[in-house]
């Protein structure tokens, strides 16, 4: 895939490197494949890796096997892109998967940390193929650049998932009549942050006061009756750009 760093770089090609140990490092058969097949890329042609904890590194290809391609690491940036806060979004994957998935994309090219995906009174959907959402995630920090894979849990019961302790500011943005403020009052630059977003149906009043009791602030994402992936972007953005 071909990326624009900095003004100060060339367009580049970018690989995810999750067991990245050692400056010397083989590709997988698949990205072997499409860096000399594809891409016709050969010994000397710099390219990019990132691993997913924070390292961004240059490198050079030293061996142009499609099979094996051996790769040299020239330079490493540590915690490339670290953030001055964590997001953690807890969201009810829709009915129709591809909006779910489309969620996911955004968010991580938006910039997010963690995502578990919850069960609640309402969900619609109860099962998940996390093997795609990963591919989904790895495609989104290589268009966005961004060295920090966001972590995907387990699907989770919204009653399990509300009661651990969580370092930060813990929200739940719900269409209920109750006053509320919106996140963008609630929240505090820099503050980590947990937020919980319903389902089609949103939360039912229980799983409202589950969350209360557990010391969740409820919170409003505007005047608009939003779906749930686009409330799950709206959360988003609206924590990175009062980070900004």
């Amino acid at each position: 895939m071909t990326i624009f760093v900095s003004q100060t770089q060339r367009y580049m090609h970018l690989f995810y490197t999750p067991d990245l140990r050692n400056k010397i490092y083989i590709l997988n058969e698949v990205e072997s494949k499409h860096c000399i097949k594809v891409l016709r890329l050969n010994v000397h042609d710099k390219i990019q890796l990132i691993d997913g904890n924070g390292g961004f590194h240059n490198a050079k290809i030293i061996d142009a096997n499609p099979k094996k391609c051996s790769v040299e690491i020239v330079e490493t940036t540590k915690k490339f892109g670290k953030r001055n806060h964590y997001l953690h979004i807890a969201i009810a994957p829709t009915k129709n998967i591809d909006r779910f998935e489309w969620f996911l994309e955004k968010a991580t090219e938006i910039g997010i940390d963690e995502i578990t995906p919850i069960v609640c009174d309402r969900s619609e959907r109860k099962i998940l193929k996390n093997e795609r959402l990963e591919k989904i995630i790895i495609s989104a920090i290589k268009q966005s650049i961004k060295a920090y894979k966001p972590i995907l849990n387990n699907f989770t019961k919204l009653s399990d998932f509300a009661g651990p302790d969580f370092n930060g500011k813990k929200f739940i943005a719900h269409c209920g009549e109750s006053q509320k403020p919106s996140l963008k009052t609630a929240y505090n630059k820099g503050e980590n942050a947990l937020i919980l977003i319903g389902p089609e149906g949103d939360f039912s009043q229980k799983e409202i006061d589950i969350a209360k009791q557990n010391n969740f602030k409820e919170v409003s994402l505007g005047e608009s009756r939003l779906r749930t992936e686009t409330a799950g972007i709206v959360a988003c953005h609206t924590i990175n750009l009062l980070n900004e």
